[in-house]
């Protein structure tokens, strides 16, 4: 196997503990074959991220740094990923719900995912209260996110996309106030 920069054997990690975490859940799946399905040695594993509890908050949080690092709207953006997302993330999500790992996980979460959305929804110099009404918005997504999977015939996961999708985006921005309305590059770029 050719030789891999530090980035691309992280991505390599992260791709492969998903698919089999998702496959096999946390508890039945090694380092060991976390590495060798993704063609490197486990003590990089070790290296990168340093347990496999953390290996599972990284591949956790990876989709919620990225919608946080794309800009714009980013309401819109987890409200439509919430809606849109689904499969291996949402396995995933149940995954950490459940089992011992919850410490590690939750930390990981709240410092990845959890804090820079709680920032980005409430505003430079937030107040206790924006912070508080960015959390609650935080839980309701997540909340309707863990339904459509536990209950994938129910009325949150068969609603219309579009519809359940402009629901929730209009009430998020009325609990957040000013603080939910998109950046002015993103409000041009739409109109």
């Amino acid at each position: 196997m050719a030789r891999r920069d530090a980035e691309a054997t992280k991505a390599a990690l992260l791709g492969a503990a998903a698919d089999l975490f998702t496959e096999r859940g946390f508890d039945r799946t090694s380092v060991r074959e976390v590495a060798a399905a993704a063609g490197v040695d486990q003590a990089l594993v070790f290296r990168y991220f340093g347990s496999k509890e953390d290996l599972l908050a990284a591949v956790l949080t990876a989709p919620g740094r990225a919608l946080t690092e794309q800009g714009g709207d980013l309401l819109a953006s987890v409200v439509a990923e919430v809606f849109t997302g689904g499969g291996r993330t949402d396995n995933l999500l149940l995954l950490a719900l459940s089992g011992p790992q919850r410490g590690a996980v939750a930390e990981a979460l709240e410092r990845e995912v959890a804090a820079p959305y709680r920032s980005a929804f409430a505003g430079p110099g937030a107040d206790d209260d924006a912070l508080l009404r960015a959390d609650l918005v935080l839980a309701w997504l997540l909340g309707i996110a863990l339904i459509r999977q536990l209950r994938p015939d129910g009325p949150a996961a068969s609603a219309d996309r579009e519809r359940a999708r402009e629901l929730v985006l209009r009430a998020a921005r009325g609990l957040m106030g000013d603080a939910a309305l998109p950046p002015v590059d993103a409000q041009v770029a739409s109109h």
